[in-house]
């Protein structure tokens, strides 16, 4: 009889202590009814069993009432808005110093005004004022180029130290995690409730989520293994470190791909742990795409656009002159080797010449010859040329500016120097009575038609053609209106197909210590890719990359000293030809500028042109009119036609003029800017959903916990009921005893 009362006591204790067990859990839940991050506990009953026998009730597993397939899409679609919304900033920044079309400081809007400004000097070429004008304005675009160049680069910066924040981040969060696991397993062990660390670890996993893109599973002992969506280990049995030593500054040069911006390590930081391909999603995927993708396609059109301004006015400005002449010209053109290296005369139709024409301060004529006439003196008598060179032959730098002083001296400027000793030719009258001025015509007698002479530039002196530039003027930038003073130490390719392979090719490199390593043979069906390792193999100063550009690529070459080099290719192949292989456009955006003579004398801006008057002097002569406005005409032209632009960083070929480019070149970081703004839209609206979802699923329901509470209120009453019952038999039984 004492036995069963007994057992009937203990199974009565058993539902008195478990049902308050189960009030305290449903206390906690609705005491943390607001909780972020809390997940409803739900409490698991079971029958107790001892040698067989029913012996009451006791607690189970106190479980999280969570839907982990659905908490795993939620991280998953929260790495993707991180990443959309990382960026939003960025783009406000972009448009900020874009502007949009019409904005007064849009780049569209400044080229506007320039072409205004050019329109009134082409009225009055001789006023100074006008003169300043054009000047003035142009100087508006080229600064307003180089601030969006630099925020561009600014911009990259902070993302990269964004991304080194975030790195030493997933670190830390990983430590907790594993910290979290180590207490989950001891605990579990020992048989205490851990419910509580999960919920804290599961915040931790929904901080790295929104880092970086994760997988996950969990062990039976309930250790949790996160690695990336790529498979890279970030905690386990030892939680892993994530590195990132952001860059102290970033160039428009400055890439990953390069190697001049440090990867993303897992681990030890060596090529095999850099994560930065793999990233997926995440604030550092967001950032990872500003940094080497989204803002370099616009510094790349930014590029394109600077370098057609550069390029297409220069050609015209270098076919005129100021009034009356120039005294000092210098080139922007860099010769690694002015000494071997040849250009040709009209190679091929061997009827265009150059005319040099002295003129007094009035602009009349005081001497004159041409180019191909002067290479055929023998100016061995001076000491400055022993050799009298062959008709339209290959004559080097340095002999074309020996016969060019030559000529000069011998014709009034007896200090004259032109010399190419810097890289550069260098033309300095040293005589204030003469001034110089060089036209351009379609043959050798005087006064012949204007057309831009035919240029061939040998680069390596190998006696093969390796480009042609028209205008003498031109080829050696003697009378330049924007420069860049960037050395020729950056050479890269057109943007071509990702599936691009090869022709055959034999290429070399040189500086001006000579050739660099051996010659680097190409086969057919190369890659981009195997040409830049295997110019990376042969040549030890120069480091050869494919460099992503819009939906293509770019193959960049850059000599490791940042020294001007030469990049040629043997006779007969093409793929230089193929790819559009050219002295690097990147960065120029962020260095254009007006000449600094040209800045400091608005009057040196090419406006006229070298006329020819048949009833001058015996046989006719050349001459400059002060009131002359041929190149300033032609050079407004240049702003009121289309011009072709190539295709760069995401915007396609254009033949269109350039305030439509800069319009495009708006509107795309418009679009951009709009897109990300609808995708985060879209991506917050998807994440908020799914959030809700989960929400429902591990939220407090007080309804229900009021239900649970009643429930557990009534069992534990009952069982102190039972208790009381028991405990009086207990006395009864007592007294019948005694």
């Amino acid at each position: 009889m004492v036995g069963n009362l007994t057992g009937a006591l203990r199974t009565a204790q058993s539902g008195l202590l478990t049902n308050q067990s189960a009030l305290e859990t449903v206390a906690n839940n609705i005491a943390n009814v607001n909780t972020e991050g809390y997940s409803r506990k739900d409490i698991k009953l079971e029958a107790r069993v001892v040698s067989g026998n029913g012996a009451g009730v006791q607690l189970g597993e106190v479980r999280r009432v969570i839907d982990e397939g659905l908490l795993k899409n939620l991280r998953s679609e929260s790495a993707t808005y991180e990443m959309l919304s990382s960026q939003g900033i960025y783009y406000e920044r972009m448009q900020e110093m874009f502007g949009a079309p019409g904005d007064n400081t849009s780049i569209g809007h400044l080229i506007g005004e320039f072409t205004e400004s050019m329109e009134a000097l082409a009225l009055s070429p001789e006023k100074s004022l006008d003169q300043a004008e054009a000047v003035r304005r142009a100087e508006d675009i080229t600064r307003k180029l180089q601030d969006m160049s630099n925020a561009i680069q600014d911009l990259r910066l902070q993302a990269d130290q964004a991304i080194s924040v975030a790195a030493t981040e997933i670190t830390t969060i990983s430590a907790e995690i594993g910290d979290f696991n180590d207490k989950i397993i001891r605990y579990s062990a020992t048989g205490k409730d851990v419910s509580g660390l999960k919920d804290l670890r599961d915040a931790s996993i929904d901080e790295l989520s929104n880092l970086i893109d994760i997988a996950y599973f969990y062990r039976s002992d309930g250790d949790v293994v996160i690695f990336t969506s790529a498979g890279r280990t970030l905690v386990d049995n030892i939680p892993g470190t994530v590195t990132h030593a952001a860059a102290s500054a970033i160039t428009p040069t400055t890439t990953h791909a390069e190697g001049d911006i440090n990867g993303l390590y897992v681990g030890t930081a060596i090529a095999g742990n850099d994560i930065t391909d793999e990233v997926r999603g995440g604030l550092i995927r967001g950032m990872l795409d500003q940094r080497d993708t989204i803002l370099p396609n616009l510094q790349s059109q930014l590029d394109e656009m600077a370098v057609e301004i550069r390029d297409v006015f220069n050609k015209v400005h270098n076919r005129g002159t100021p009034f009356p002449g120039s005294q000092t010209m210098s080139g922007t053109r860099t010769f690694v080797s002015p000494s071997t290296q040849t250009i040709k005369l009209d190679p091929t139709g061997s009827v265009d010449d150059v005319s040099i024409i002295l003129f007094d301060n009035t602009g009349d004529q005081s001497a004159t010859t041409t180019l191909n006439t002067i290479m055929q003196i023998n100016y061995g008598a001076s000491g400055t040329d022993d050799d009298a060179k062959t008709s339209r032959g290959s004559w080097t730098i340095d002999e074309v500016s020996a016969h060019v002083q030559a000529w000069i001296r011998a014709n009034g400027a007896a200090a004259a120097t032109v010399s190419a000793t810097t890289g550069k030719m260098e033309i300095n009258l040293n005589e204030t009575s003469l001034n110089l001025a060089f036209r351009d015509e379609t043959a050798t007698a005087n006064g012949s038609s204007v057309g831009d002479a035919e240029i061939a530039f040998d680069a390596n002196a190998d006696t093969v053609i390796d480009e042609t530039v028209t205008g003498f003027s031109n080829f050696f930038g003697l009378n330049d209106f924007f420069i860049d003073n960037q050395n020729e130490n950056v050479h890269e390719s057109d943007v071509i197909a990702t599936t691009f392979t090869a022709t055959a090719a034999t290429l070399t490199f040189r500086d001006s210590t000579g050739l660099l390593g051996s010659t680097v043979s190409i086969a057919a069906g190369d890659s981009l890719t195997q040409i830049a390792t295997k110019i990376n193999t042969a040549v030890s100063d120069v480091s050869a990359t494919v460099i992503p550009d819009g939906s293509g690529q770019r193959l960049r070459l850059s000599h490791s000293s940042g020294k001007d080099m030469t990049v040629t290719q043997a006779s007969g192949n093409t793929l230089f030809t193929t790819i559009g292989m050219h002295l690097a456009d990147v960065r120029i955006s962020g260095t254009i500028a007006v000449r600094s003579d040209i800045s400091s004398s608005p009057s040196k801006i090419s406006t006229a042109a070298t006329q020819w008057d048949s009833t001058r002097g015996a046989s006719g002569e050349y001459l400059l009119s002060v009131g002359d406005d041929t190149t300033a005409t032609e050079l407004v032209a240049l702003f009121k036609t289309n011009n072709q632009f190539d295709t760069s960083g995401g915007l396609g070929s254009l033949n269109t003029s350039f305030e439509s480019y800069a319009a495009a070149i708006v509107a795309t970081n418009a679009n951009l800017a709009d897109d990300n703004e609808l995708d985060t839209g879209f991506q917050e609206t998807l994440r908020d959903s799914l959030q809700l979802k989960s929400d429902s699923v591990r939220g407090v329901n007080l309804d229900e916990e009021m239900s649970n509470l009643i429930l557990f209120e009534q069992a534990y009453s009952a069982a102190a009921r039972l208790i009381s019952v028991i405990q009086n038999m207990f006395d009864a039984l007592d007294r019948v005893i005694r």
